[in-house]
């Protein structure tokens, strides 16, 4: 089974290049979406390894913004375009690290085909708070002076909004992995509805919700595990996740996930050398 690994990065070509070694697989290829806003030629090194493909329409990526969905749906359709079956889409920021080896990684979603592994509270009950995101007016992927002011006046103005044709919201965290058959309908659907489109493009972090939302409204709701694989610490507090270091490491190595995420390759370099070093020596197989 051939697994598509899209990653969407904006910094650290060193860390995004150790990132592509570790999920080198026969089986795998990987395409990377890099922030327009970042320039390609440190990167250059990564274009050249085998099996990797850089998508081919980048756009500007803003924190809570659109065009993180934009950036995403992107890589869908590039993954679609090249015509490849992939068994399994994986979605990754290019600050993630694996916490399995790929083989490992690969043999846990052989034995587990046909899942959709991603965050799936539904709103009104289980996550409340993200309701404002789409009930409000959010102008943060527009860019002009004062146009917070204007979303404030706006939404002061306007009635709540709806999700378009009664869409149950929901979602949490923005990365999943989920199969290629997912992708294809996603894809289908984000593009046959244009009322969608532009309803989400005044929504706030819409690459929390959009996707798990089009694929809980579907006949492929019975596919979805709420459980995205990933180790992610919010202990911290805020709106960004702790960055892990070598204190988190043994957290890490018996957490059972298969990703985590965040680092940070000039805070802490040794946590991934950890990371590697548990994976080489560890069993085969797989949890949860």
């Amino acid at each position: 089974m051939k697994i598509a690994h899209l990653i969407l990065a904006h910094s650290q070509p060193d860390l995004l290049k150790r990132l592509v070694e570790r999920l080198t697989h026969p089986d795998a290829d990987i395409y990377i979406h890099l922030d327009a806003k970042t320039p390609l030629q440190p990167f250059e090194a990564i274009k050249k390894l085998s099996n990797v493909y850089f998508i081919d329409y980048r756009v500007k990526v803003y924190w809570g913004s659109f065009n993180i969905v934009q950036a995403t749906i992107n890589g869908f359709q590039q993954i679609i375009r090249s015509g490849r079956q992939y068994g399994y889409v994986n979605l990754l920021s290019g600050q993630d690290y694996p916490l399995k080896s790929a083989t490992e990684i690969h043999q846990y979603l052989s034995d587990n085909p046909g899942k959709a592994f991603m965050n799936a509270l539904v709103a009104e009950t289980h996550w409340m708070e993200a309701l404002p995101r789409v009930e409000l007016y959010h102008f943060n992927n527009i860019r002009f002076p004062g146009r917070f002011v204007l979303q404030g006046l706006v939404n002061k103005l306007m009635p709540k909004r709806k999700l378009p044709d009664g869409l149950i919201l929901v979602g949490r965290s923005q990365w999943f992995t989920v199969t290629g058959d997912h992708i294809r309908y996603i894809t289908e659907y984000w593009e046959q509805h244009p009322a969608l489109q532009r309803f989400v493009k005044m929504t706030w972090a819409p690459d929390e919700f959009i996707f798990q939302t089009i694929l809980y409204n579907s006949k492929y709701k019975a596919d979805m595990v709420d459980e995205d694989l990933r180790y992610i610490d919010w202990s911290a507090g805020g709106a960004s996740p702790k960055t892990l270091t070598m204190e988190d490491a043994e957290k890490l190595i018996s957490s059972g996930k298969f990703y985590a995420r965040k680092f940070d390759q000039m805070k802490d370099n040794t946590v991934m050398d950890r990371l590697d070093k548990a994976q080489n020596s560890a069993p085969s197989g797989g949890e949860v």
